[in-house]
């Protein structure tokens, strides 16, 4: 046996009916499609994701970009010359609360931008290199605060602010 002595079993497979060929039989005039309507014409197919003319769900949602983390760490920055303004030896989240600097709860981060002139006991949550290094420098000191949620024996990380598909 070969490939083209193949054929399908007698009576397995019938011809397609041919319909729309005129009034004088079953199939005749509209085909089969009733009367009217977007299915009765042409293909009878629409787009995918069309909604009948209304603006379709795909354009209606914002376009977002890229990619929102949701576990992202914010910090408020502080820099060195704001930190010699306060006029306290002692540094903390609570007194840059007292002083108005930043808000409750946040996380602290200070930054290089001025000078020290004071010794400083600094405790924050983060500082740059170049920070760190001018506050010791002026005889201080910089203690960082570990993450509530990276302290041992903690699991989870912090919820995301907001909605996760919203753009910061």
């Amino acid at each position: 046996m070969q490939v083209h002595d193949l054929a399908p079993s007698p009576g397995s497979r019938s011809s397609a009916k041919r319909v729309g060929r005129g009034t004088g039989g079953k199939g005749g005039k509209t085909a089969g499609r009733g009367t009217k309507g977007q299915r009765s014409r042409g293909r009878g197919k629409v787009a995918r994701g069309f909604e009948g003319g209304q603006m379709p769900l795909k354009q209606r949602v914002p376009k977002l970009k890229g990619f929102t983390n949701p576990f992202r760490v914010e910090y408020s920055a502080v820099n060195l010359d704001k930190l010699d303004e306060l006029g306290e030896s002692k540094i903390t989240p609570e007194v840059l609360v007292a002083h108005g600097v930043v808000r409750k709860g946040a996380f602290v981060k200070v930054l290089a931008r001025g000078e020290v002139t004071t010794k400083l006991d600094v405790h924050v949550h983060g500082a740059s290199k170049a920070a760190v290094a001018a506050i010791t420098s002026a005889g201080g000191s910089v203690t960082l605060i570990t993450l509530p949620f990276k302290e041992e024996g903690k699991a989870g990380r912090p919820a995301a602010k907001g909605n996760q598909f919203t753009n910061r």
